[in-house]
């Protein structure tokens, strides 16, 4: 018997906001220590809550290179990125005087095979490996915990 599929959730949008939505690229950065599997969560530059990185499409790059590249640059780690995505989730963006816009990142999962002590976003970001149940308890969005938890590479 195969384990079960988890069931997608519906994205979190304000019906207000929907053509205000915009599409960002995520990685899912793993590692399997001692055959556990491992999830590097970032946290966010202002808020400073725990998030995975992710940012907006970069010309001349695939979805899972930007993805990737987001990776290296917030997170410091480079590895193998799968070209299909694992699944999407929405936040709700935070930018100036308090105005906000739905974002729905589509997320791709990237092995680590390097992790670097020096790394663009190095000084703003502090980065933390955890098991895939602590993970999915420290990011705020349910869609994403729900893709962490059942994320089985």
């Amino acid at each position: 018997m195969s384990p079960s599929k988890p069931k997608s959730l519906p994205l979190s949008i304000d019906p207000t906001q929907k053509r205000m939505a915009r599409a960002q690229f995520g990685a899912l950065c793993y590692r399997v220590e001692d055959g556990a599997v491992q999830v590097l969560l970032i946290t966010s530059r202002r808020t400073k809550r725990w998030i995975v990185p992710k940012g907006w499409p970069e010309h001349g790059l695939t979805p899972a290179e930007s993805a990737a590249n987001e990776a290296r640059e917030e997170a410091g780690v480079t590895g193998k990125v799968k070209q299909r995505p694992i699944g999407v989730y929405s936040y709700e963006k935070n930018v100036n005087n308090a105005d906000s816009f739905p974002c729905i990142v589509t997320l791709y999962a990237l092995k680590v095979k390097k992790q670097s002590d020096a790394y663009p976003e190095e000084s703003e970001r502090q980065r933390q490996w955890f098991c895939c149940e602590e993970a999915a308890s420290r990011v705020a969005e349910p869609e994403l915990a729900r893709l962490i938890k059942a994320f089985a590479p």
